[in-house]
């Protein structure tokens, strides 16, 4: 019979120390025993709800919290825990990522291919309805790679602003404009790939454009794609909880190098100020190097649970080199 399940925080070697005196991100084991999987799961579930205040501030605090050593298997495992957590669903509704339902509110993460890098984002911060916290779920363990790097969005912001002020203070005059040519089907070789039929969840144009103008978004047709172009939209954010500017934006995931005369040449997606000039390309190299400097790469493993804050924090994907690997996902309000 089970006796229940305690959080304990444990340290690993990726995590980082943060100015505010933590690790980044928190990880937490079980401190507990049991004779079944059935009834551990019933017992971290109930350790859940009966500590989610302590949870939420951790998250709020920290902006991402890894859990490791729990008995989550299984899609249905992970969905039961989070309908523990208790946070309401945001339904998958205007992305470019090719994704697919698993089991009520898990999905695939995106679906392109596994030896692609997908750069830091922070989730559909392209669209003006976007998640405030992200789970994610280890079905299945890499053979070696394809970890999500995670970053602190703040850190991002202030390096920024200290090595590129006046590209900063254009972002935050302008904000930003994206647009995306999207397929009229899913096209699983691309990270931004996902057609307008899967976005707008129609194959009717004009039910598409309504749902699109519900979003601050337009649609622009040719012969079997739409030109999707959303913004301005702001390209950084506030954290109220610590009072501090974030990164929020998607400029590494749309930017496509300098601009060229041929604009389908810079791939499926691209972005601009929100008054239509090109981005100032060293000022995104730069951006791209101290993501990397700063984020922290743990690598996956069977069972982990990291909840994400996805107002705090940036994710990317790093690419597969030994399958397997079974990563799913969901979204919260």
């Amino acid at each position: 019979m089970a006796t229940g399940i305690s959080f304990r925080e444990v340290e690993l070697p990726e995590q980082k120390p943060q100015n505010d005196g933590f690790l980044f991100p928190a990880v937490l084991s079980p401190n507990c025993s049991s004779d079944s999987t059935a009834t551990e799961l019933d017992a971290f579930e109930g350790a859940i709800k009966a500590h989610k205040p302590w949870l939420e501030s951790l998250l709020l605090k920290n902006g991402a919290v890894l859990f490791r050593g729990f008995p989550v298997i299984s899609p249905s495992d992970f969905n039961r825990v989070i309908q523990a957590f208790g946070f309401p669903e945001l339904l998958y509704f205007g992305s470019g990522a090719p994704r697919t339902q698993v089991v009520d509110r898990v999905y695939t993460a995106n679906e392109s291919p596994l030896d692609q890098e997908i750069p830091f984002h922070h989730e559909m911060a392209y669209v003006p309805y976007f998640p405030t916290k992200l789970f994610f779920f280890c079905e299945e363990e890499p053979g070696a790679g394809g970890e999500t790097p995670i970053v602190l969005s703040h850190i991002i912001y202030e390096k920024m602003k200290q090595r590129h002020p006046d590209f900063v203070d254009q972002l935050e005059k302008h904000g930003l404009t994206y647009v995306k040519i999207a397929p009229e089907d899913d096209d699983p070789s691309s990270y931004t790939g996902g057609s307008w039929k899967s976005a707008y969840k129609t194959n009717d144009k004009k039910i598409a454009e309504e749902r699109a103008a519900k979003h601050g978004t337009r649609l622009e047709w040719a012969e079997n794609t739409a030109k999707i172009i959303t913004g301005p939209l702001p390209a950084t954010g506030f954290d109220e909880e610590n009072d501090r500017k974030t990164w929020f934006n998607s400029l590494a995931v749309a930017y496509r190098g300098p601009a060229t005369e041929k604009t389908n040449s810079r791939g499926y997606t691209w972005v601009e100020l929100g008054n239509g000039m090109p981005m100032d390309d060293d000022a995104m190299k730069d951006m791209l190097k101290i993501m990397e400097e700063e984020c922290v790469v743990i690598p996956w493993k069977k069972g982990d649970v990291l909840v994400v804050n996805n107002l705090m924090v940036l994710h990317s994907r790093r690419p597969l080199i030994k399958p397997p690997r079974r990563i799913l996902a969901s979204l919260c309000k």
